[in-house]
């Protein structure tokens, strides 16, 4: 009997979520602070001079513009600290299950299907402008089901490593290579 293969799926915490929540807060306090120097007249940031901005419409405009900016910035770290995406792929041929896991943001999703149902493990690449580089299963009258994170493509050899892997351990035949 062969061990299950348990594969776990990245989510949104990646480096380039914490860099641009990072840079969006730093500039939403930013644009508050320059807002409120220039309401109360008095510099809250050390660099310019933002208490020489007229309140009406400049400061306002800022204002606003750093109320969006530290809204955004806390939906981001939200989904950082949730991990929206990430999750497990465990696929048991003991038990014949396949069992798909992912966080959403309030509830874990879970999707459990025989080992039967699928017909082929499928490697999809696509380069250009939006590269795509994907692993799925194909299951006998329904969609495509994805395997790996989205985002970040994998590196090729990762993915046919994986695919093959996978492919020979459900017996099923690998597309797409």
């Amino acid at each position: 009997m062969d061990a299950p293969i348990d594969q776990p799926v990245l989510g949104s915490r990646r480096l380039s979520n914490y860099l641009v929540a990072l840079l969006v807060s730093i500039g939403g306090v930013g644009f508050l602070l320059t807002s409120a120097s220039s309401y109360f007249g008095r510099d809250f940031l050390p660099i310019g001079h933002p208490a020489e901005l007229i309140w009406v419409p400049q400061g306002l405009v800022m204002g606003a513009y750093g109320v969006g900016a530290v809204l955004l910035s806390s939906y981001l770290w939200a989904v950082i600290a949730i991990d929206v995406g990430g999750g497990r792929n465990l696929f048991d041929r003991g038990a014949d299950t396949i069992t798909i896991e992912r966080r959403g943001f309030r509830r874990l999703i879970s999707f459990t299907l025989p080992c039967g149902d699928v017909q082929a493990v499928k490697v999809e690449v696509r380069d250009g402008l939006n590269p795509r580089r994907r692993l799925a299963l194909r299951l006998r009258g329904r969609r495509d089901v994805p395997l790996t994170r989205v985002g970040e493509p994998i590196a090729l050899a990762e993915l046919e490593r994986s695919g093959a892997e996978l492919a020979r351990y459900l017996n099923v035949p690998l597309e797409g290579v």
